[in-house]
């Protein structure tokens, strides 16, 4: 975090000489087999992380929720228009999409001029329970209760992804189940937190869903990567930049 005695950062109990303890905003791209991207989340890394990634482009955006830290990159969405050629379908629930329309009201207006000097977004409202396909990818979306506001999950084949979460409903449960690899956000060692999984929590969670791997991720400052690495149970691993699964 922002802060430390250096001014060079809060790093709590991670090493800030293990480089996998250097976390952006959480957010992923998942590609089908036919190389469609599905970019989750447009945080304000979100330049930097696609050029780190070699990600070029994408074909459509899924947003999670509103909070900043998981759209204020949206104005770096317009070289992806032009990448593209025309405006992306964006996904989310319809609070979501209305809550960042609010903020980024010139995103969702119809594009009069070429060259796209400005991010330009086809909003698509999803309901929880629905299966729906986002570029080419069929999701299955859920409600997440993230303390003062809802999240979106999904899960698509044997992949889930469940970011900004402390609880889930039945209804989620029982999408999840059974699934292959499931990410999963986890803020701190130790809870209860108000609004972000913990992992006793996740590990509750773990035990109904029975994934063969989970991963987590939106891990705070007590979450040092070597510590967990060698102190979690077998079948949970700590997340880190530039990560990649294969299904």
């Amino acid at each position: 975090m922002v802060g430390g005695s250096d001014g060079r950062g809060n790093w709590g109990a991670c090493d800030p000489a293990e480089p996998r303890n250097r976390r952006t905003r959480a957010s992923i791209v998942v590609q089908g087999e036919g190389g469609t991207r599905l970019l989750v989340d447009t945080g304000p890394d979100m330049r930097g992380q696609l050029l780190a990634n070699g990600i070029g482009q994408i074909g459509a955006i899924l947003y999670t929720h509103a909070h900043a830290d998981h759209i204020t990159g949206l104005d770096d969405v317009r070289i992806l228009n032009r990448s593209l050629g025309h405006p992306i379908e964006a996904f989310g629930f319809a609070a979501t999409l209305e809550e960042i329309a609010l903020r980024f009201a010139y995103a969702f207006r119809p594009m009069t001029t070429p060259g796209f000097f400005r991010p330009a977004l086809d909003p698509r409202v999803v309901v929880p329970g629905e299966q729906v396909k986002m570029a080419g990818l069929p999701l299955q979306v859920f409600e997440q209760d993230h303390g003062w506001v809802t999240s979106l999950g999904f899960r698509v084949g044997g992949f889930a992804y469940s970011t900004d979460v402390v609880r889930l409903d039945e209804l989620a449960l029982r999408i999840l189940e059974g699934v292959d690899t499931w990410v999963v956000g986890c803020v701190c060692r130790e809870g209860p937190h108000p609004t972000h999984a913990y992992l006793d929590l996740v590990y509750s969670w773990v035990a109904r869903i029975r994934p063969r791997r989970t991963v987590l991720t939106h891990m705070g400052t007590d979450m040092d990567w070597a510590w967990l690495k060698a102190n979690l149970p077998p079948g949970i691993e700590p997340g880190f930049d530039g990560m990649e699964l294969e299904l």
